[in-house]
């Protein structure tokens, strides 16, 4: 049986490999970054690669709402419509499901 140590190592074995063309120039910049850095060029590369990705993400989920949006949004936080019927009938249902299922 293999060990929890073992199945942490493996799952971050690295396995996938990435390919670049690159100009002379930026090879140069890169490892000029990676030797201040003191890191090996991939590592600087991949760490670099991560956060830039990582940072996109981040930016592209961000909720941005205009000028109108955020009025709006702010108004319904403040003073929520009243719930319609529908509504009031879909909370009964889902708290009785809610409650025979033990939860």
């Amino acid at each position: 049986m293999m060990s929890q140590h073992k199945t942490l190592e493996r799952s971050t074995e690295k396995t996938a490999r990435l390919e670049a063309r690159i100009t002379e120039q930026q090879k140069a910049l890169f490892m000029r970054a990676a030797e201040l850095t003191g890191r090996s060029l991939t590592d600087f590369v991949v760490a670099s690669a991560q956060e830039s990705a990582a940072r996109t993400l981040r930016e592209h989920e961000t909720l941005m709402l205009s000028s109108l949006d955020r009025k709006a949004f702010v108004e319904a936080l403040l003073q929520p419509p009243v719930p319609t019927a529908r509504l009031r009938r879909a909370v009964v249902r889902y708290r009785e499901r809610q409650r025979r299922s033990g939860k």
